[in-house]
C-alpha cells in the first residue's frame, strides 16, 4: 500500500443487497487510478507526503507552471492534484499509479472528505437547527431568531453569534463509513451511508483515522452490566 488516500468524484447513491437479503444503502465514488506526480520528504519538506494527480484535461486548460510541473515529473497533465498521506514503509515513487484496489479493501472503514452543497442565504432555523417559536395563533416569531444582543453593558453583539446567512459549501469530513465494495474493473468504491457533495463532485477518500470499534455483543453486555 503506497499511500492512504486517494482523490475521486462523487457519484449516485444506491443499494446492494447481501447474502442474508439485508440492503445497504451505499454512496458510489467514482476513484479513478492516481499518478504520483511528487514526493515530499522530510528532509526536503519538513514532512512526507505523496502528491496525486488524477482526471483528464485538455492541454490549452494547463497552466504553464502546471505543464513544467508534470513535464518535469514525466506525466501527462492532469485536472485535479492533491497531497495525500504515505503509508509505513512506502516506496512509492514519481510515475507510479495507483488503484482503488491498491489502497482500500472490503469491510474497512474510511472517512470521505468533500464540500458541502450550497444552499445560499438561510435563516437560523436551516442554518443553526434554532427550534423557532410556538406555532400558536397569533404568534408573530414562529421562525425569527429572537434578541441577537446582550447586556446594555455591552451594548453590541458578540462576534461569532449564530444568525441568518450564507449556508453550504463548507469543508466537511464524514467519519467511519465501512466498504461495501470495490470495483476494481470499473474503478468505483462503494462506501455505506452518504458523503457530502452534489453529485460530480471532488472527494478524498482516507483511510479511518479513528476506526470504529465493533459493538459488544448483547449477552456479554448483560453480563457486564451484572
Amino acid at each position: 500500500m503506497p499511500v492512504t488516500a486517494l482523490i475521486g468524484i462523487k457519484r449516485e447513491m444506491s443499494q446492494l443487497f447481501k447474502a442474508d437479503g439485508e440492503i445497504v444503502p451505499v454512496t458510489i465514488l467514482s476513484v479513478e487510478p492516481c499518478t504520483v506526480t511528487q514526493i515530499k520528504t522530510a528532509e526536503n519538506d519538513g514532512y512526507s507526503a505523496a502528491q496525486v494527480a488524477t482526471g483528464a484535461i485538455r492541454l490549452k486548460n494547463v497552466s504553464k507552471p502546471l505543464k513544467g510541473h508534470f513535464k518535469k515529473a514525466q506525466v501527462e497533465p492532469r485536472r485535479r492534484l492533491r497531497e495525500v498521506p504515505l503509508a509505513k514503509d512506502s516506496k512509492a515513487k514519481v510515475g507510479d499509479v495507483i488503484k482503488v484496489s491498491d489502497v482500500f479493501k472490503e469491510g474497512e472503514w474510511v472517512d470521505v472528505i468533500g464540500t458541502s452543497k450550497g444552499r445560499g442565504y438561510q435563516g437560523g432555523v436551516k442554518r443553526h437547527g434554532f427550534g423557532g417559536g410556538p406555532a400558536a395563533h397569533g404568534t408573530k416569531f414562529m421562525r425569527e431568531p429572537g434578541s441577537s444582543g446582550t447586556n446594555t453593558s455591552v451594548a453590541h453583539v458578540l462576534p461569532g453569534k449564530r444568525m441568518a446567512g450564507h449556508y453550504g459549501v463548507e469543508r466537511k469530513t464524514v467519519r467511519n463509513l465501512l466498504v461495501a465494495k470495490v470495483n476494481d474493473k470499473d474503478n468505483l468504491l462503494y462506501v455505506r451511508g452518504a458523503v457530502p457533495g452534489f453529485y460530480g463532485a471532488w472527494i478524498q477518500v482516507r483511510k479511518a483515522k479513528a476506526k470504529r470499534m465493533p459493538k459488544p455483543d448483547r449477552a456479554l453486555r448483560k453480563q457486564a452490566a451484572k
